[in-house]
């Protein structure tokens, strides 16, 4: 006997869906997605979808959205602590608790590498990553007149995730970061050091 859907509570449908579609896509890729899947998955009827985002096409864009906020609003690349001790901490935990939801994320880099519609999309949530990171990066200390040291420590980071999703050690991920920290600090005691007196 099949396991009955649980039915998400009065007013979360739409979220619902959005977390559905992202199990979905990171589970089976683009092409295993349709509406009447996500209505399935969500446990909330097939017009429910029609009428929160009208297309598949929105629906996708939308999800993704929401994945990256998600992820942007989650303390591993903003911590706000003020030390690099703790930049990056839980990445691999955060990874192991929703590998679906990350590969959703890279799903979604190719597919816009096809579609310039998604494309602007994913630029702007690079932008964005970039962004945080430059903050936390700043905020330690570290120069980054250009912005190329958050774009290469984001690198870092985005391929440790693609690893962790192909081989599924979190562990590794976690010890990975902590030299990715140990780097970072003798950066930015080197570029004190090399610095003018005042």
């Amino acid at each position: 006997m099949a396991e009955p859907v649980r039915r998400p509570a009065h007013g979360d449908g739409r979220i619902a869906l959005l977390e559905a579609t992202m199990r979905i896509v990171g589970a089976r890729g683009l092409s295993g997605l349709s509406m009447r899947i996500v209505a399935e998955e969500a446990g909330v009827s097939h017009g429910l979808v029609r009428h929160y985002f009208g297309s598949r096409d929105d629906l996708v864009r939308e999800a993704f959205r929401h994945a990256i906020r998600k992820s942007t609003e989650r303390p591993v690349l903003e911590p706000g602590t003020g030390t690099l001790d703790d930049f990056g901490a839980g990445l691999g935990a955060v990874v192991a608790a929703a590998p679906a939801e990350q590969a959703f994320q890279y799903e979604m880099l190719l597919e816009a590498l096809r579609r310039d519609d998604l494309l602007a999309d994913v630029r702007e949530t690079y932008a964005d990553f970039f962004r945080v990171v430059g903050q936390e990066l700043r905020a330690e200390g570290l120069e980054d007149v250009d912005g190329s040291l958050a774009r290469l420590v984001f690198a870092a980071l985005d391929g440790l995730v693609v690893q962790q999703l192909l081989y599924g050690r979190a562990r590794d991920t976690e010890t990975a970061i902590i030299r990715l920290r140990e780097m970072l600090k003798a950066l930015r005691d080197a570029q004190h050091a090399a610095a003018p007196s005042a």
